[in-house]
């Protein structure tokens, strides 16, 4: 029914009172602060974390590369190796495979193609996914250790491993970690929790002569 008299001037001043509070809520104090920015186009004056090359938290320095290896976790999410804010594997480029992922390589015949003609001085990347090591042989074990592993010896069924190493490098590789498959302290049934691990390589000088 309509109003009149005094009940319309109790409706007009409950109306401006909850205005007033909804107005205050909206814009006013600390909670109004971003609808207030979003309505005057002013942005907010908090920093945005910087975000460095692969994603690390701080800056390499000069003449070092940036990296950052992940390995599968068990046989359901593919690893990820970037080097310089690029991303050369991961399952969005749809180039992973089960194995020892450096170039996509899961076939011990194609591993060893691949490791004997290594240029001196050549980085290799390797993340593993769901098994790194039931097709690796005593030949392939070795190439690794040359390239500065010291984990690859014992690498064993479903072990989650990460690793850089260099051909031609004089001392162990520090970029290595594994992560055994063990039933009392494995993450998925059946499987290690997957490794992240990252850094800055530095790059060698160019050899004399």
């Amino acid at each position: 029914f309509p109003l009149t008299g005094p009940l319309r001037v109790v409706a007009v001043l409950l109306l401006v009172g909850l205005t007033w509070l909804l107005a205050n809520t909206l814009f006013g104090g600390e909670s109004g602060t971003s609808v207030r920015h979003f309505f005057s186009g002013k942005r907010s004056t908090e920093p945005r974390p910087r975000r460095y090359k692969c994603g690390l938290s701080a800056p390499c320095p000069p003449k070092h590369l940036a990296f950052r290896l992940v390995s599968g976790a068990a046989n359901v999410i593919g690893p990820k190796i970037c080097l310089e804010d690029k991303m050369l594997v991961s399952s969005v480029k749809n180039n992973v495979g089960r194995g020892l992922n450096i170039a996509l390589v899961n076939d011990v015949s194609d591993l060893l193609k691949f490791l004997r003609p290594l240029h001196e001085g050549t980085l290799v990347f390797v993340a593993s996914f769901d098994d790194p090591a039931t097709k690796l042989n005593d030949e392939s074990r070795r190439l690794f250790e040359e390239l500065g592993s010291t984990a690859v010896k014992e690498l064993a069924f479903r072990d989650s491993w990460v690793f850089v190493g260099a051909k031609g490098i004089e001392n162990k590789s520090p970029f290595e970690q594994r992560m055994k498959n063990s039933k009392s302290s494995n993450k998925y049934e059946g499987w290690p929790e997957s490794l992240e691990m990252d850094g800055c390589i530095p790059l060698r000088p160019p050899l004399e002569g």
